[in-house]
C-alpha cells in the first residue's frame, strides 16, 4: 500500500506519543514492503534527509502557536497529500478530523486516530474545549473510519455518538537492560531513582507526584522527564520546589529515554485525561513497577501489573512501601512485561493496523504468522535490587 501518516510533529520522534506512534508504526509498515510517508513540522524536524528508516519524510511549515500549530500544519499536509493518490491516509488527533473529508473528494479513504478526550485538558480555554468537542462530532462522519486506542474511548464514542470504531492499542518494546554508562550524563545510577514521564501540563499531575514524593523518606531522587511548549507558568511552579531530590531533565528521547525507563527503581504515572498513555506502556515494557493514578484508562492498561493510588497521600504511602520493601518490585516487573507482550507489543499492533488500512483501502495484504507471547523473543532480563541498594534504601528512612 501507499500510506500517508499526518497530524503529528513528524519523525524521528522528539515530542510525544503520536510522534512515537508514527515512527514505530511507519517504520514497521515500511519494513513490510509498504510505501509510507510521514508528514512533519519544520520547527520540530531534526533531520534534512528525505527518508528515515525506510519512511519518506515531507516537512511543511506551520504557525507556531498553541491553538494553530496542529490544525494549520494538518491542513497544509492534507492539501499536499490529497492529489498524490495514496491508497489510504492515517490522520492523528481528533482535532484534525475537520480535514478528513478532503482526501475523500479525491477518492482516498481516511482513517482518524482520535486519541483521548482532549477537550478535558486543563490547558484549553472554552474556545479550545468547544473546538475539540465539535471535532469529536466531526470525526463520526467526515473520515472513512476512526480508530480508538482504549476500550474506554471506544465505549465513549459508541455511547455518546452511536459511532462504531476499531480499537487498536498503543505499543511498547519489551526489554530491561542495565545501562549505567547512559545514566552518567544525568548523574544517575541504575535502580536508584524514581521516574516520572509526561508532558508537563496540569492534567498530567506532576505537581501531585512532587507533593507525594516530598513526604517520602528516601535518598532516591525523583527524576522528571518531559516538558511542554506552552506551559511556562506551570513548569516554573513545578521547578520552584525546595526539595533537592527532584531532578528535571526536560525532553529525553531515543536510547537515552530507553535507558532511563529500563533502569528506574519504579515508575509513577499520574495522567488523568486521554486514552492509552504511551509512557505508561513503555514503563511496563521496560520492566518497571508502575504506581498508577486511578482512572478508567489507566486501570485498563495496568490490569494487575501495577499499584493503584487515588491521591497524593495514597501515592506517598505506596512509594514508601515499595522503597522499604524492594523484593515486591520484582513481581510487579515480571507482570508488567508479560502484560505488554500479551496486549501491547508493536508487531501485533502493526498487524492490526495493516489489516485495517488494507480493508479501508480495498487492498489484499498476505496474512503473516499470528503473534503470541510465546512467539516473541524479547530480552526479559529483570535486574533485582542488590543487597547494597536495599540497605541504602532502608538506611535513608
Amino acid at each position: 500500500m501507499k500510506i500517508a501518516i499526518l497530524g503529528t510533529r513528524g519523525i524521528p520522534a522528539n515530542y510525544g506519543g503520536f510522534e512515537t506512534f508514527a515512527e514505530q508504526l511507519g517504520t514497521r509498515l515500511a519494513a513490510r514492503g509498504h510505501e509510507v510517508t510521514v508528514y512533519g513540522r519544520k520547527h520540530y524536524s531534526t533531520t534534512s534527509a528525505p527518508t528515515y528508516n525506510g519512511v519518506n519524510l515531507i516537512i511543511l511549515p506551520t504557525i507556531r502557536h498553541k491553538y494553530f500549530d496542529t490544525v494549520i500544519h494538518t491542513f497544509l499536509s492534507v492539501m499536499h497529500a490529497a492529489p498524490r493518490r495514496y491508497d489510504i491516509i492515517l490522520i492523528c488527533n481528533a482535532a484534525n478530523s475537520i480535514f478528513a473529508f478532503i482526501p475523500r473528494l479525491f477518492g482516498t479513504p481516511t482513517l482518524v486516530n482520535v486519541d483521548g478526550l482532549e477537550r478535558k485538558r486543563k490547558k484549553w480555554n472554552w474556545i479550545g474545549q468547544t473546538y475539540y468537542l465539535i471535532s469529536e462530532w466531526l470525526s463520526t462522519f467526515l473520515p472513512t473510519a476512526i480508530v480508538t486506542d482504549a476500550q474506554v474511548i471506544q465505549d465513549y464514542y459508541a455511547t455518546r455518538y452511536k459511532k462504531e470504531s476499531e480499537m487498536i492499542a498503543y505499543g511498547a518494546e519489551v526489554a530491561r537492560r542495565a545501562a549505567p554508562e547512559k545514566l552518567l550524563r544525568f548523574g544517575l545510577k541504575p535502580n536508584q531513582y524514581v521516574l516520572y514521564v509526561s508532558r508537563l501540563e496540569p492534567e498530567n499531575n506532576a505537581h501531585l507526584v512532587i507533593e507525594a514524593y516530598q513526604k517520602v523518606k528516601t535518598d532516591l531522587p525523583l527524576v522528571i522527564v518531559g516538558g511542554a511548549p506552552y506551559a511556562e507558568e506551570y513548569i516554573a511552579r513545578l521547578k520552584s520546589t525546595k526539595d533537592p531530590r527532584v531532578k528535571f531533565l526536560g525532553f529525553v528521547f531515543g536510547e537515552d529515554y530507553r535507558a532511563l525507563q529500563q533502569n528506574a527503581y519504579c515508575y509513577v504515572h499520574a495522567t488523568e485525561v486521554g486514552g492509552t498513555h504511551p509512557a505508561l506502556i513503555e514503563a511496563m515494557g521496560a520492566g518497571n513497577c508502575a504506581l498508577t493514578l486511578n482512572t478508567p484508562e489507566n486501570l485498563e492498561v495496568i490490569g494487575d501489573a501495577g499499584i493503584i493510588y487515588k491521591s497524593a497521600h495514597d501515592l506517598a504511602a505506596h512509594l514508601q512501601h515499595v522503597i522499604n520493601d524492594p523484593p515486591i518490585i520484582g513481581e510487579y516487573r515480571r507482570r508488567a512485561m508479560s502484560r505488554v507482550i500479551q496486549f501491547y507489543n508493536w508487531e501485533q499492533i502493526t498487524d492490526q493496523y495493516e489489516e485495517l488500512l488494507a480493508r479501508l483501502a480495498g487492498v489484499e495484504v498476505p496474512a503473516g504468522a499470528p503473534v503470541t507471547a510465546d512467539s516473541i523473543s524479547y530480552p526479559l532480563f529483570v535486574e533485582e535490587p542488590s543487597p547494597k541498594m536495599r540497605s541504602a534504601a532502608k538506611s535513608s528512612l
